[in-house]
């Protein structure tokens, strides 16, 4: 395609992601995203900024792109309520805000990409359930459901997605937590609470993602419990693929976000062209592209991470998981 068909060849992008308590914006979002633009807009500027789960942070950075001249601001809010102030705030000077991640619905982005975060959260619950009766635990039986943070409305997505994959299943929820800014060790002295209050009669654990249940392992690990009873994670951390190796995990999520960062930019490209992205979906009366991710445990890790280049063996089959990556095929 010729230069002639782009409005803006040396524009300014803009990549705002909402914090550091999660490693994957900057190993693999922005990464993701930066490698793309350099293929579809190579004259283009990325500026790449992280608000640190700061709300009032984000605003002076998205501010501070704005007086910068972007044109298309990719925005992941560290608080999905606030951010529809700075949807209208960029919409009414004529610059495109592509919400990813975590969607903005009180005010419609121009576009949402993201994973299928009620997807998510109901197969991560239906993958534990299913994995419970198996493992022959009796209906009627507990379990803990720990959220995301209140502010993200991904995290709301990720909780009701929970809440179905429990239902009908004959578990019972003993106790949710919401956990503030995702925070590892807030879920992990919630959890530690809840085993002092339950117990063993705690026979499972839907975590949102691989930082809250990293953090409740290690209560239970704290409390002496053994065996962990099996808990859930998402977003494959390299941390949360140690701990399905060793067995303490049960399950994971695979979304590599070189997937979303790429499509993101590929919407960003089409907006600078003056085109309009052809929407997959609508959420939140938001046109949309939400990808569908891939449950991991121990009996698919080599398949889906290894075997696809997700993650090479030297990277995680390290000390004390050695011996667990032999056992599971995954190195020699």
């Amino acid at each position: 395609m010729g230069s002639a068909a782009w409005a803006q060849e040396d524009a300014t992008v803009a990549f705002l992601m909402p914090d550091q308590a999660s490693t994957r914006y900057e190993q693999h979002d922005y990464p993701g995203f930066k490698a793309e633009m350099e293929k579809l807009c190579p004259k283009c500027t990325v500026v790449y900024q992280n608000a640190n789960a700061d709300v009032a942070l984000q605003q002076q950075q998205f501010n501070s792109v704005i007086a910068q001249g972007a044109k298309v601001i990719v925005l992941d809010p560290v608080d999905s309520a606030a951010a529809a102030g700075l949807v209208q705030l960029a919409q009414s000077q004529g610059i495109k805000v592509i919400a990813y991640d975590r969607p903005i619905p009180d005010k419609p982005a121009d576009y949402y990409v993201s994973f299928d975060n009620e997807g998510i959260g109901k197969a991560i619950a239906e993958s534990l359930v299913q994995h419970m009766k198996a493992a022959g635990v009796p209906e009627g039986s507990g379990v803990l459901q720990i959220n995301g943070s209140p502010t993200d409305a991904a995290a709301g997505l990720i909780r009701d997605g929970i809440h179905k994959g429990l239902e009908g299943s004959g578990y019972k929820t003993l106790s949710e937590f919401d956990t503030p800014d995702w925070a590892p060790p807030k879920a992990q002295e919630w959890t530690a609470g809840q085993i002092t209050r339950f117990g063993a009669d705690i026979k499972g654990v839907v975590a949102a993602n691989d930082g809250t249940g990293g953090g409740a392992i290690a209560a239970f690990k704290a409390a002496g419990v053994n065996p962990v009873p099996p808990v859930t994670g998402n977003d494959a951390t390299i941390a949360a693929l140690q701990l399905i190796i060793s067995g303490d995990q049960y399950n994971t999520i695979s979304k590599p976000s070189e997937i979303v960062a790429a499509a993101a930019a590929n919407v960003a490209a089409q907006f600078l062209k003056g085109e309009t992205p052809e929407p997959k979906t609508r959420l939140y009366d938001t046109p949309s592209e939400l990808f569908v991710p891939a449950v991991v445990t121990a009996e698919n890790i080599k398949a889906e991470i290894f075997d696809k280049g997700i993650n090479k063996p030297e990277e995680i089959c390290t000390g004390e998981y050695a011996e667990g990556c032999k056992k599971l095929g995954i190195t020699q």
